[in-house]
C-alpha cells in the first residue's frame, strides 16, 4: 500500500492496523512498517479523535521547513532585480520570458551572499510566472551592436532619478482601438446562451472613429495616465506629476525609438523644449534601441492589463473607454488615471533649422541620438 499513499494516509493506515491488534499494536506496526512510533500514535490519536481537524492538508498548519523567502528575506526582491532588464516576450499575454539561464541567475544570487540552487531557482520563476527560454534571434529588428549596452544606461538612469526622488517616466502610444458595438477579444461572464451582439464587419462609424490612447507610467509609483488623445506629457506634469513630485528638478522619460516620440522627430524635441521652459525642469530622454518597442515598461506594467480589463467588453463609446481603462488595477497596487482629450491638433506641423539650433539640448557621451537632456533656456521677466 506503501506506494499508493501519501504521507498522512500511511499514517492512518499504519494506527488503523495498530488498533485492530489490539496491546502491542503499535509495536508490531512500527517494526514491520518502519514508521515512528510517535507518527503511529499521532495517526491512533487522529482516527479516535473522530473529525477531521487538518481537511485535504497531510501536515498541521504550520509544518514543514519554511520557505527560503522567508529565511532568506530580500532574495524573491534580489532574483526580481536581476531579471528585471530582460523581460521579453507578447506585452498583452499574463506569461512573461527571461533571456537569462537560471544557473545564470543562481550564480549571481549566490554572489549576493544568497543560499540558492538552480532548482530553487526555477521553483521562483515559476511560482513568479517566468519561464527561462534559451537565447535566439527574435522579430523584433535587427540587431544594433549597443543594444545591450543601451537597455544598462535606461536602467542605470532611472534607478539613478528614482533615487533621487525625482519621476522617472515610460511612454507610449496603445494600439488604436475602434468605437462602437465592434467584437472585442477575450471573454466575459454572461448567461449561458446570451452572447453580447456585436457588428460582424469592423468598418469605421462616422462621428466615433477610433481612439489611440497615449499612456504615461510612473515607474516608481506604479501608476499610470492615459490620455485618450495626444500631448500627454504636459497634462500629466499638470494633473498629477506636480503634485506627487514637488520638488522635483528633473524628469527621466523612457521612450521608443520610433513613432510621435521617436529619436529624430524634431516636433518631439521642441515640443519638450516648451515643457521644460514652462516647467524649469530638465528633462533627460533615454530612447529603447530600434525594434525593441514591446520592451518598454509600460507595455507590460500597464498596457497589458488595460487589454486584460477590457477583454470581450465592445468599445460602444468615449466614456465606456475612459471608464474601463479608469477601473484597472492589480494585486501589486497600479491605479489609473484617464481623461479625453477634445483638443484638435494640426498635422504636418514643420519645425525649422532655426527652431532646433534654438534648442537648449545636450547629448550624452553615449549615444547622444538615444541619450540627451533638455534644460530650461533662459527666461525673461514674465
Amino acid at each position: 500500500m506503501s506506494p499508493f499513499l501519501d504521507e498522512r494516509g500511511r499514517r492512518l493506515f499504519a494506527a488503523n492496523e495498530a488498533i485492530s491488534l489490539g496491546r502491542g499494536g503499535v509495536t508490531a506496526v512500527a517494526a514491520a512498517s518502519g514508521l515512528a512510533r510517535s507518527t503511529i500514535n499521532r495517526g491512533v490519536a487522529e482516527l479516535k479523535a473522530a473529525r477531521n481537524e487538518i481537511g485535504h492538508a497531510i501536515r498541521r498548519g504550520g509544518a514543514g521547513r519554511k520557505r527560503e523567502t522567508e529565511r532568506q528575506p530580500g532574495l524573491l526582491a534580489a532574483l526580481e532585480g536581476l531579471i528585471e532588464d530582460a523581460i521579453r516576450g507578447d506585452p498583452e499575454a499574463p506569461l512573461r520570458w527571461v533571456s537569462r539561464g537560471q544557473r545564470n541567475i543562481a550564480e549571481a544570487l549566490r554572489r549576493q551572499g544568497f543560499r540558492v540552487s538552480q532548482k530553487l531557482v526555477g521553483r521562483l520563476l515559476r511560482e513568479q510566472q517566468y519561464s527561462c527560454q534559451a537565447n535566439r534571434k527574435t522579430r523584433e529588428g535587427s540587431l544594433h551592436p549597443d543594444r545591450n549596452a543601451q537597455f544598462e544606461h535606461i536602467n542605470t538612469t532611472v534607478k539613478a532619478a528614482i533615487i533621487a526622488r525625482n519621476p522617472a517616466i515610460s511612454v507610449d502610444t496603445k494600439k488604436k482601438e475602434l468605437v462602437g458595438d465592434f467584437k472585442n477579444g477575450g471573454r466575459e461572464l454572461r448567461r449561458q446562451g446570451d452572447p453580447e451582439a456585436v457588428r460582424v464587419h469592423d468598418f469605421e462609424i462616422k462621428g466615433l472613429g477610433k481612439v489611440a490612447p497615449y499612456g504615461v507610467y510612473d515607474i516608481a509609483a506604479n501608476q499610470g495616465w492615459v490620455n485618450v488623445g495626444i500631448d500627454a506629457d504636459r497634462r500629466w506634469w499638470q494633473r498629477l506629476g506636480k503634485q506627487r513630485y514637488p520638488k522635483a528638478r528633473t524628469l527621466t522619460i523612457t521612450a521608443d525609438c520610433g513613432g510621435s516620440n521617436g529619436a529624430r522627430v524634431r516636433l518631439w524635441k521642441r515640443e519638450l523644449q516648451r515643457f521644460a521652459d514652462e516647467t524649469s525642469l530638465k528633462v533627460t530622454v533615454a530612447h529603447l534601441p530600434p525594434g525593441t518597442s514591446k520592451w518598454n515598461r509600460i507595455e507590460h506594467r500597464l498596457f497589458a492589463y488595460i487589454s486584460q480589463n477590457w477583454r470581450g467588453k465592445p468599445l460602444v463609446s468615449h466614456h465606456v473607454i475612459i471608464q474601463l481603462i479608469g477601473a484597472t488595477t492589480t494585486n501589486t497596487g497600479l491605479t489609473v488615471t484617464c481623461d479625453i482629450d477634445q483638443s484638435f491638433y494640426p498635422k504636418g506641423i514643420k519645425v525649422t533649422d532655426a527652431e532646433m539650433a534654438a534648442l537648449n539640448i545636450q547629448r550624452n557621451a553615449f549615444q547622444g541620438d538615444w541619450n540627451y537632456t533638455i534644460s530650461p533656456r533662459q527666461q525673461g521677466p514674465p
